[in-house]
């Protein structure tokens, strides 16, 4: 054990910006537990410094800055990056001990958002630290209020003043599958035929291209093709699995997560035995305060079934940035980083994290491996409806008597899913418009209610499925306010790299406010947008503003003032 004396005197306490304070430096190392200190975990250790003070301050990113051998600089770039590390600058004063979190996305502002707002300001009088936030991934049960880590439900006054009495602060377990259980009902015996060799790897590869298993985060590109594409590269290789699900709309990971999250972690062993995969990542959104705790308890059991077998597994823990959804900007923030897009070519298969050949998939996608592998691709492809193919874990939101993650065929209609699997509508709303695809999917009429969900179908109508996120609005919702709520969400989760996306979504915020649209500017910028923005948040960003021109002119014709 290295002495405090010994150990001041191999550090680097030369004056670079601010002076090192050595107790503070020590006050460190006792909080994160460690030994030996890693450039690529600076995002981990603010972290536990936020979790532990409340706040992170100059001090204690000097001290990390010196722990890393890196420049107070980066650091101070990095930490205030993410929305959910709260630094404080010089004299300013500390946030309250307790922080809610209200989300304001389209489903809890439909829900009642800014009232509940309200309510708790007007009732803690400052002493509790409100704060408006995008999505957390709870849209079936909106408005959602977290509580430090523990979500509130349909959240009013009163359930959150109980959460807040009772100090009630970390979130609920839900029962789920655990390791013993799904071992019991054939976990993982797939896996161990395929490292016996009982099983042959290209059957399994077969199977899943057969299947047509596309990537279920948003993008589409067939499962199989990637797997055929990494074991074509040079080890080492990495898996990277995304379950950064901040599109506003979505919580299907999070539900699975929560209910068998074994599944996704045999997918996710079986993809690195077919691909040759040394090491493996998995980036999670920090809203999940319950799936990572399941995660890591359930990775411990793993890990000790396995033994040395199979790849060593990171958890990250995302730190509130919707960016990181996107595939390349993860893998930054993996390597402990301002979560940016990267510029491709090169292109993550080949030059991805760290510089290794890397695999990148959505959890979905990993879930669906067992049954595809065991049941045959057959099974999967015969699920569809409208000439669509498998099955798709859709998102309700919205106006309907039973919102949540409905597991449907490929190719269903919204009108068929509302009525079939989402209890129809809401006592006393009309069924009048619908976001395909999350808030970056575009909005499309009621009219419009019969054409097949799946990848593929909806581009001619200017609107893509997405993450199938689906939010439903009524007679009694605007599709003007609801385009309005999503951009304000996209200017505030620009990364900020490119200028069409980081300018023109504030622009577009602006423009969106007049009592009247200025139509042809605010389709020129759209155009922009889409036309050069690096990645898909800014190609992405515009489409409500040209669903509603495009399908709402009436709203626009009234004026689009709330």
């Amino acid at each position: 054990m290295t002495s405090k004396k010994s150990f001041k005197s191999k550090i680097n306490l030369r004056a670079r910006g601010r002076k090192v304070n050595f107790e503070t430096l020590e006050n460190l190392k006792d909080l994160l537990k460690i030994d030996v200190f890693r450039r690529d975990h600076l995002i981990e250790y603010l972290h536990v410094i936020q979790d532990n003070l409340g706040y992170i301050n100059e001090e204690y990113m000097t001290a990390l800055a010196e722990l890393l051998q890196i420049s107070q600089t980066e650091v101070y770039e990095v930490a205030t990056f993410y929305h959910h590390f709260d630094v404080i600058k010089g004299d300013e004063n500390k946030p309250p001990s307790l922080t809610i979190r209200v989300c304001e996305s389209v489903s809890c502002a439909m829900n009642g958002a800014d009232s509940l707002i309200e309510n708790l300001d007007s009732y803690y009088k400052g002493t509790v630290r409100i704060q408006r936030v995008p999505c957390v991934g709870r849209c079936d049960s909106a408005p959602i209020a977290v509580v430090r880590f523990n979500p509130v439900d349909n959240a009013d006054l009163t359930s959150v003043k109980k959460i807040v009495d009772s100090k009630a602060y970390d979130a609920e377990i839900p029962n789920y599958v655990d390791f013993k259980n799904y071992i019991k009902e054939g976990g993982y015996k797939l896996l161990d035929k395929i490292r016996d060799g009982e099983l042959d790897k290209e059957r399994v590869l077969s199977e899943l291209e057969k299947s047509d298993l596309r990537g279920l985060g948003g993008a589409g590109f067939p499962a199989g093709r990637k797997w055929r594409i990494l074991q074509e590269q040079e080890s080492p290789k990495l898996l990277a699995v995304n379950i950064d699900e901040g599109e506003p709309g979505t919580f299907k990971d999070r539900f699975y997560l929560e209910t068998d999250p074994h599944r996704f972690l045999e997918g996710m062993l079986i993809a690195s035995e077919v691909v040759g995969i040394d090491k493996i990542y998995i980036y999670l959104r920090d809203e999940y305060a319950a799936s990572r705790k399941i995660l890591t308890d359930e990775l411990v059991k793993v890990s000790k079934h396995f033994s040395h077998s199979i790849p060593e597994i990171e958890l990250r823990r995302g730190a509130g940035a919707y960016i990181c959804g996107e595939e390349s900007a993860m893998i930054e923030s993996i390597e402990g980083k301002r979560g940016m897009p990267r510029l491709r070519p090169p292109f993550v298969a080949q030059v991805g994290l760290f510089g290794r050949p890397t695999l990148e998939h959505n959890m979905e996608t990993l879930h669906w491996v067992r049954d595809i592998v065991e049941k045959g691709s057959d099974w999967f492809t015969t699920q569809g409806r409208n000439g669509r193919k498998g099955l798709r874990s859709f998102s309700v939101s919205g106006r309907v008597n039973k919102p949540g993650v409905h597991l449907a065929p490929a190719g269903i209609t919204v009108k068929e899913l509302i009525d079939e699997y989402a209890g129809g509508m809401i006592e006393g709303h009309e069924f009048y418009g619908y976001f395909p695809g999350g808030a970056s999917g575009g909005i499309l009429p009621a009219s419009l209610n019969d054409i097949p969900l799946d990848f593929g179908t909806l581009e001619k109508y200017d609107c893509f499925i997405g993450s199938a996120a689906i939010i439903i609005l009524s007679h009694h919702d605007r599709a003007v306010d609801a385009a309005k709520n999503t951009m304000h969400f996209f200017e505030h989760e620009s990364c900020g790299k490119c200028t069409p996306c980081r300018v023109g979504t504030s622009k577009a915020v602006e423009l969106m406010q007049a009592e009247k649209w200025d139509i042809p500017l605010l389709a020129d910028l759209s155009q922009v947008m889409t036309d050069a923005s690096i990645c898909g948040l800014g190609q992405a960003a515009s489409n409500p503003i040209k669903s509603v021109i495009k399908y709402f002119p009436e709203e626009i014709k009234n004026g689009s003032k709330s």
